[in-house]
């Protein structure tokens, strides 16, 4: 592979799997080969960096993959900065493995170790990857149209059952810093209140909400929630299913729906439910947008690689695929616009 003219891309996947993962490498082994690049998919994240595990992708290996969802290579929440060994481990194991230059793809985790090599001379092109759509430098992330879609659905599926019963449904989303997949698949799906990490709101607010609307005959009402909201005048921490922490440090969140529900049940006496949609937000077939996005965004990193280009991040602005440097997309979250929740809040009873 070293003897390649243009080199060998490695490509890896890291932290949560999202849809459209298969469709960046897809993208970036048909790319690769079209410019005439190599390209080896590591396995696992970070951690086949760490541990010299990578096979070589072709046109034939990443063929009918556009369509699934997850992640060929696998992933893990890997990471190899928090000992000095495991970075200078990544740094001889690129060499060793025949890697000219890195693909990562990723969220503000797998990027942040991204962003750190490359400033170390590696050449790095970073494609940003969360289901939260959080990323700083890039108008929006592949598979949160996917996980919006998802959440849309279950809403219009839950509005049923929740008028039917004459019942509060409460429904938990992810975001733990931000709220932008709430916002958007309870503004998608009706939603009667939603509450994100953004902004605190105190249970009355909400009770006040569902109260108003039986005095106008609705007998049902669908609360969103993400899984880092506070409630106002709560304890500061956020709900956790575990201590436990992460290779990055981040706790496992998760039970917010389950106190909002209780909380609104026992104030107002209507029956309450909450619905918690974990994981399957993240899995299944992409939506035709994000199999667009990631193949937009595979082709723009080779693109860079083959322009001598590195140490940016592939993003979308408006509707246009550019790059960033890296160094200056991770330096903060990309908050909901506040625009959004006003827009939200006119819908509230």
């Amino acid at each position: 592979m070293a003897n390649d003219s243009k080199g060998t891309i490695g490509i890896l996947t890291g932290g949560g799997d999202a849809p459209g993962l298969n469709a960046v490498i897809r993208a970036v082994v048909r790319r690769a080969e079209q410019l005439g690049f190599k390209v080896l998919g590591v396995k696992n994240g970070w951690l086949g960096m760490l541990k010299e595990q990578a096979d070589p992708l072709t046109r034939e290996s990443v063929s009918g993959i556009l369509h699934r969802g997850g992640t060929i290579l696998g992933t893990s929440r890997t990471n190899p900065l928090k000992k000095e060994e495991d970075k200078k481990k990544v740094k001889e194991n690129m060499k060793k493995m025949g890697i000219n230059y890195l693909i990562p793809v990723g969220g503000e985790d797998t990027l942040g170790v991204a962003r750190v090599l490359a400033a170390e001379g590696l050449k790095v092109v970073g494609i940003p990857k969360t289901i939260d759509n959080d990323v700083e430098g890039t108008d929006q992330t592949f598979g949160f149209d996917t996980a919006v879609s998802i959440i849309t659905e279950a809403i219009d599926r839950l509005h049923t059952t929740a008028e039917s019963h004459h019942r509060v449904m409460v429904v938990e989303v992810m975001g733990r810093h931000a709220g932008w997949l709430a916002i958007m698949g309870g503004l998608a799906g009706g939603a009667d209140c939603i509450l994100i990490p953004e902004r605190s709101v105190p249970i009355d607010d909400v009770c006040g909400i569902v109260r108003r609307r039986r005095e106008h005959g609705k007998m049902f009402s669908i609360v969103v929630v993400a899984e880092g909201f506070q409630l106002s005048g709560a304890d500061k921490d956020v709900v956790t299913k575990s201590a436990k922490l992460d290779q990055f440090g981040h706790v496992q969140l998760g039970g917010i729906g389950e106190i909002i529900a209780s909380e609104i049940e026992r104030r107002t006496g209507f029956e309450t439910r909450a619905t918690v949609l974990g994981h399957t937000q993240r899995g299944g077939s992409p939506t035709a947008f994000d199999r667009v996005l990631g193949t937009r965004y595979g082709v723009k990193a080779v693109d860079l690689i083959a322009e001598g280009k590195c140490g940016m991040m592939v993003c979308l602005k408006g509707n246009q695929i550019t790059a960033v440097p890296l160094a200056s997309a991770l330096t903060k979250l990309k908050l909901v616009d506040p625009e959004l929740v006003a827009t939200a809040e006119i819908f509230y009873a």
